[in-house]
């Protein structure tokens, strides 16, 4: 079994000082190991040790909730940076199509929000973003992928709005750090 580690801060060490000398002055004898505990905890604002515990625990609690977002996957991020170059432009098309579904939000992230766009339009954001010669396809994929709305006709496109992942967010922040260096 792990132990289990236990903060202890206090926002005062002077107040903590004077509370552990009274308490000390009450006692007859040594404390022992469980009543020092609990003399600390009660200095620092809590009942006994076991709340200062039960405090500590739900607050770890609460922190492994708040951060529920999956871990970003730094391999992959690193391995899709390898197909924008300096000016962070697409230079090829990825073969792994979880790849391929990340580097479709760096071609998003160009295209303006809450606005319509004729495929001739789209197609320029498109041809700005990559090197290879191949909008067609990232075109496609926008649409596949549900980042990009058409007509039925396709005369008309728009960018839909999504949040990106973690491993999306993080790519698109390498690529515009790159760019700005």
């Amino acid at each position: 079994m792990s132990k289990l580690l236990i903060p202890f801060a206090t926002p005062d060490i002077s107040t903590l000082a004077r509370s552990l000398r009274q308490q000390l002055a009450r006692l007859e004898h040594a404390p022992t190991h469980v009543e020092m505990l609990n003399l600390l905890a009660r200095a620092n604002g809590h009942a006994n040790f076991q709340q200062l515990r039960a405090d500590a625990q739900a607050q770890r609690r609460l922190a492994a909730e708040a951060s529920s977002e999956p871990p970003i996957d730094h391999a992959r991020l690193e391995k899709v940076l390898r197909h924008f170059d300096a000016q962070g432009r697409m230079v090829r098309w990825p073969g792994k199509t979880n790849h391929q579904a990340l580097c479709l939000w760096v071609i998003w992230s160009r295209i303006p929000a809450d606005q319509r766009f004729s495929e001739r339009e789209i197609n320029q954001f498109i041809i700005d973003a990559h090197l290879f010669g191949d909008h067609a396809i990232l075109r496609r994929s926008l649409v596949d992928a549900r980042m990009l709305a058409r007509t039925p006709d396709g005369k008309l496109y728009r960018r839909i709005e999504k949040k990106p992942d973690p491993d999306a967010l993080a790519l698109l922040a390498a690529i515009a750090q790159r760019v700005t260096a």
